[in-house]
């Protein structure tokens, strides 16, 4: 890999990607695509290394001309693409913004990439597209049932999850079509530092800390698997070094506890570290709420392939990786204040699809 366009790197996911790529390639060159939505901060990217390999580029990827002169203008030989509208909550209440974002984005960066790509198909062997997606493509599973792998028929049932079933469709028709070279990988739900607190486990740890309600749907039961972003990135890596065109790979973290279960570890966790805190034990700011519309009640992936195929698995266990996180929330007082004082954050508070 020598120049790298990754889409949505100011997020969550894409700003611990890029500080991966940094600290496991040296002779590259990243161009950061990101349109700092409330999800995308700056503040996410300011301990990158200072030493040119990182160029931040602020842009809509559903602005077409854009996505295209840039592929013209760089010649990337691998696409990355975080950019998304992740947030079930706000797909419902707003779902035409994730079938721009998420349908129209796609197909954008998609024909850019066929126009330049293709122009030379000899150089095609040389480059690749990745489409990060997600395992809420292929619906809920019933206790019992097995595990979601790569062969799982879709059965999205939000507008958050059938916008990137759509693009997962565009994905493959390209590939399928045009002979793009792409890869796509389903992953599980992501935990850990620079996560913005709509998503369950930095919303409950900072909640917790300023002794606010933690709000959990219905009777918290619902079941996730969940993947420390690290162990993401390294799945990732491993798609983009080893992984065969045109393949989907699922990707997971071998945890299935259900949402109680990781608010009352997070909630003896931050007993552990602030035992001297007003709100111990914490788990008496648990509060259960209406639960949301077509909520899902469980997700497991199973990750045989990958780790047959590229000789990936999570190296971090539920525990240990909770506890890094909190931990990290805790360390990073100036990342949660910065956040805490946008207008777009206190915004978001106010709004009608916030966990209360």
């Amino acid at each position: 890999m020598r120049n790298i366009l990754v889409t949505g790197g100011a997020g969550f996911i894409g700003s611990n990607f890029i500080r991966f790529l940094l600290a496991k390639e040296a002779p590259l060159n990243i161009y950061n695509l990101d349109l700092l939505t409330y999800a995308g901060s700056l503040e996410n990217l300011k301990d990158l290394p200072e030493d040119g390999r990182h160029h931040f580029i602020q842009g809509d990827i559903c602005d077409s001309d854009l996505v295209k002169n840039l592929m013209k203008e760089i010649d990337f030989d691998t696409v990355v693409h975080f950019a998304a509208e992740s947030h079930v909550d706000r797909s419902i209440f707003n779902p035409g913004q994730f079938i721009q974002t998420n349908i129209v984005g796609t197909f954008n960066l998609l024909e850019a990439a066929r126009t330049v790509w293709l122009a030379e198909p000899a150089v095609l062997n040389n480059k690749r597209f990745h489409h990060v997606s997600t395992d809420e493509v292929f619906g809920a599973l019933q206790p019992g049932d097995p595990a979601f792998n790569e062969n799982t028929p879709y059965s999205p049932r939000s507008p958050y999850s059938a916008s990137k079933a759509s693009s997962d469709h565009l994905v493959r028709a390209y590939y399928h079509t045009y002979h793009l070279p792409v890869t796509i990988s389903n992953c599980t739900n992501n935990y850990g530092p620079y996560q913005f607190p709509e998503k369950l486990i930095p919303l409950m740890i900072l909640n917790a800390l300023e002794g606010k309600p933690l709000p959990v749907y219905g009777d918290g039961l619902q079941v996730r698997d969940w993947l420390y972003v690290e162990d993401h990135c390294e799945a990732i890596y491993r798609i983009l070094q080893n992984g065969k065109i045109g393949q989907t790979y699922a990707i997971g973290g071998n945890n299935q506890p259900g949402n109680i279960e990781i608010i009352e570890t997070i909630c003896a966790i931050l007993d552990q570290l602030q035992p001297d805190s007003i709100h111990v034990p914490h788990n008496k700011l648990i509060k259960y709420v209406t639960d949301r519309p077509g909520h899902d009640r469980r997700y497991a992936m199973n990750i045989d392939f990958i780790h047959q195929e590229l000789g990936w698995s999570p190296a971090k266990d539920l525990k240990s990786g909770l506890y890094e996180t909190v931990l990290w929330y805790l360390n990073h007082p100036d990342w949660v204040g910065a956040i805490r004082n946008r207008g777009d954050y206190a915004q978001w508070m106010q709004s009608n699809y916030t966990r209360r």
